[in-house]
């Protein structure tokens, strides 16, 4: 018989069990009296339990795969997150309102969406960080701008307007591009610039740029707007493109008329345009364009263009009921005075816009006023879509994540748009109506079931939309076999946008309706 042999070191007191309290039943006293709570943290939910019908509408239109198929990010190591990983958690977390990259941490238990994209897993926030720095710069952006351009491109079809702005995003670091330029809600704050370019009042993004913050001029916008320009199929090109006085420049004009693309800008309020206002006010004859302003074209060249171009005046007079004062600094501080005359005294306001439209001052007028949709824009994409963080370093992240937020914010714009098809939902209504609500994954037998609970208190509209969903997708199924996915997606946009077709006159002259 062999004896086992001694230890030196005799085993000690084994040490207990921990016991984890979040793992026992909790009583908990509440107004309705005891109630006992239990932890479960290995059940399949998720707080996102509609998303899978948006998974859906991204498979069915041919999305997800090809832009996580086309991504430049390449790895070596055998250990490193897989692709389909990384850009899946981008996905969840911009879907879900994140704005820094801390906040994946929060779907790093998410194992029931995460699944249904295909993924293995949700990875950290460094992992995400570290996989942009990898993305060569120059085929990144190309990548991005393929994918955006291909979900608007069906769009381009029927006449449309192109917008042209610059939003301003403060930071409060050390990071590339961190200067001080224009910047009215922070002065003195280092920011970056967001030259956009919009498809005006459908809420698509075409194309974004982050420059520094001292780079907000039209000039720093024009070669991306040019370069978007020339990108665009031949057939697809705008109408014309609007901008505020910071695009009403020679060199922006010219440009665009070297390539023959119709523009519609304001005008700053220099010398020659006082003068022209002060001529067109003392020679009357206005024409009226509703109650409230009225209108007058000619023509104008200023001092640094080179040519005479088409200009129209509007104004409006100011309500006598209203108080009217002018603050001033005197003596170091901030002084207020009124102004005050006799009781018929007449004020306007005039603004001078200038264009190379034929159209008539009437459609030109109401053209440029919807242009005020564009700061709606920029408020939901900068406070709802995560346009003000998702801040790094290097400013090459920030390109990349700028363009990706603006590609998932088309794709889920379109998607509501196929729900709701009556009027334009901005993300702090469409998210809690459409994507946020209790679900419950199960698996048996092969066949999953996610049983949802919506906490949302408009059920009838939230019926309908999912009503018409439905129907749709299982036509569009039985039919995709026959279908390439540009087709496929050429049939979502069409149902998406049914309601807002726009027919051109037997003139062949535009009239855009106003989208909602």
């Amino acid at each position: 018989m062999v004896l086992p042999t001694k230890t030196d070191h005799p085993k000690g007191e084994q040490a207990l069990a921990i016991k984890n309290p979040l793992l026992e039943a909790i009583e908990v006293d509440t107004y309705a009296g005891k109630v006992h709570i239990e932890w479960d943290p290995d059940a399949a939910v998720t707080p996102l339990g509609q998303l899978p019908f948006f998974i859906q509408f991204l498979k069915l239109g041919g999305r997800f795969d090809p832009w996580v198929k086309e991504c430049p990010l390449y790895y070596r190591s055998n250990n490193a997150p897989e692709k389909i990983n990384v850009l899946g958690s981008l996905f969840l977390s911009i879907l879900s309102g994140h704005r820094r990259y801390a906040h994946i941490t929060s779907l790093l238990s998410e194992r029931v969406n995460s699944s249904l994209l295909g993924m293995t897993k949700v990875v950290s926030d460094d992992s995400a960080r570290r996989a942009l720095k990898k993305i060569d710069e120059k085929s990144g952006i190309q990548w991005l701008q393929k994918h955006l351009q291909s979900s608007y491109e069906p769009l381009l079809k029927t006449p449309w307007i192109l917008d042209a702005d610059v939003t301003v995003k403060p930071l409060y670091g050390h990071q590339e591009g961190a200067e001080i330029g224009y910047n009215p809600h922070k002065p003195g704050r280092p920011s970056h610039t967001y030259h956009t370019y919009m498809m005006a009042n459908l809420r698509l993004i075409l194309e974004v740029e982050v420059q520094a913050g001292d780079q907000s001029h039209s000039n720093y916008s024009l070669p991306g707007l040019v370069a978007l320009l020339k990108r665009l199929p031949a057939d697809g090109k705008p109408e014309f493109v609007r901008g505020d006085i910071g695009w009403g420049t020679d060199n922006a004009m010219t440009q665009l008329e070297e390539i023959g693309q119709k523009y519609l800008f304001k005008l700053r309020k220099s010398q020659k345009v006082k003068e022209l206002i002060y001529k067109h006010h003392s020679l009357g004859e206005w024409g009226y364009i509703n109650k409230e302003w009225e209108a007058k074209e000619d023509t104008l060249q200023l001092s640094g263009w080179g040519k005479t171009r088409r200009v129209v005046v509007v104004r409006r007079r100011l309500s006598n009921e209203h108080i009217v004062g002018i603050e001033y600094p005197q003596d170091g501080q901030q002084r207020l005075a009124f102004i005050d005359g006799p009781e018929d005294i007449r004020a306007y306001e005039y603004s001078v816009l200038v264009t190379d439209l034929n159209d008539s001052i009437l459609t030109i007028f109401y053209h440029y006023r919807d242009r005020a949709d564009c700061e709606n824009n920029f408020d939901e994409m900068k406070n709802q879509w995560g346009w003000g963080g998702y801040t790094t370093k290097k400013i090459k992240s920030c390109q990349f994540m700028a363009r990706m937020i603006a590609l998932i914010c088309n794709w889920w714009n379109l998607f509501v748009r196929l729900a709701i098809p009556e009027k334009h939902h901005e993300a702090i209504t469409s998210r809690p109506l459409l994507l946020s609500s209790i679900g419950r994954l199960t698996e048996h037998g092969r066949q999953k079931r996610m049983v949802i609970t919506s906490t949302h208190g408009d059920i009838e509209k939230l019926r309908s939309a999912y009503e018409r969903l439905i129907q749709f997708f299982k036509d569009l199924k039985a039919n995709a076999p026959q279908l390439t996915p540009s087709e496929c997606w050429s049939r979502i946009l069409n149902k998406a946008m049914e309601k807002f077709k726009v027919n051109l006159g037997p003139n062949k002259q535009v009239e855009l309706p106003s989208y909602t």
